[in-house]
């Protein structure tokens, strides 16, 4: 399988102009955290802050909303209803609606960190069925949507308007589509094009050499090392995908075929942050933070 380019990503970028203003680049909205993982938010905050979006709205349970505002000062936040736990409610979705109407969102980012409690669940079901835009689904999310009868999600994607990119770690792709990760690692290339036909949607295979697979076609990404095997390098990639797209989306400098193109994108630049992070950190003390601060050196290269 032939790698993805420079040159072919390079042209994925969208172009900035003097007149420009943040509006042209999109709003990232990221449903994300729980009271035990606010970090995974703020991770996948900075990132969508980082790829160029012009506004991100990170809405979380309102528990942890002042602990988000102060570690991604430049994002939006909005508080959500909680349970006893600290993770999301139902209600939170017509909240969401409400807002949406308002801001008109460019893109949904859905699943770092939110748990997996049965209320949440329900918020994630809810969200992926009466939300139109386009979504990035990780994470929790994805562990959600998994839990169900396979025919059912199966439907609730397909039925979907709006199109989706899945970042699925072979765990998560094992469990969409009830077999074993090893299947899954003996497999990657016919595992990510299942999964992509099955529920209508791109989809990354995160790992070494991850896939990025639509129904249509696929491509490896050639960037990335061990240093990225830590917690929290998935919730950079998710807000970096989901930042990404939003601008291809608002500014209508449109590549063929933009959630592919997003996703291609965004798993090369988080993979060459973390080969740089790697140098200059080592794989052993780098963390999924040294791979944000490394993002502007990665977008340097392309440009």
């Amino acid at each position: 399988m032939r790698p993805l380019s420079k040159s072919e990503l390079r042209g994925a970028l969208v172009p900035r102009e003097p007149e420009d203003h943040k509006g042209v680049f999109g709003h990232v909205l990221l449903v994300a955290g729980s009271r035990r993982m606010a970090g995974a938010a703020i991770l996948a905050a900075r990132a969508a802050l980082r790829s160029g979006a012009g506004l991100v709205t990170a809405a979380v349970p309102v528990g942890i909303q002042p602990v988000v505002a102060g570690q991604a000062p430049e994002a939006l936040t909005l508080g959500l209803p909680e349970n006893s736990s600290g993770c999301l409610r139902p209600e939170g979705a017509a909240r969401l609606r409400a807002a949406h109407r308002e801001a008109r969102y460019s893109v949904l980012a859905l699943g770092p960190g939110l748990s997996q409690h049965p209320e949440t669940a329900k918020f994630v079901l809810l969200m992926l069925k009466s939300l139109p835009l386009p979504v990035v689904v990780d994470a929790d999310a994805l562990t959600i949507l998994a839990a169900q009868e396979s025919a059912a999600a199966r439907r609730l994607m397909q039925g979907r308007v709006q199109p989706c990119i899945l970042t699925p770690h072979p765990g998560e792709m094992a469990r969409c589509l009830g077999v074993g990760t090893g299947r899954v690692q003996a497999d990657r290339e016919g595992c990510a094009r299942r999964l992509a036909r099955a529920w209508k949607a791109v989809v990354a295979l995160k790992g070494c050499g991850t896939l990025i697979a639509s129904p249509a076609r696929m491509a490896m990404n050639p960037t990335g090392g061990p240093g990225l095997a830590k917690g929290g390098t998935g919730d950079v990639l998710t807000g970096l995908i989901a930042g990404l797209w939003a601008q291809m989306l608002a500014s209508q400098r449109l590549p063929k075929d933009p959630a592919f193109c997003a996703a291609a994108l965004g798993a090369w630049l988080q993979g060459r942050a973390g080969e740089l992070a790697e140098a200059e950190r080592t794989g052993y003390a780098m963390t999924a933070q040294d791979v944000i601060e490394h993002l502007p050196a990665a977008f340097k290269e392309l440009l």
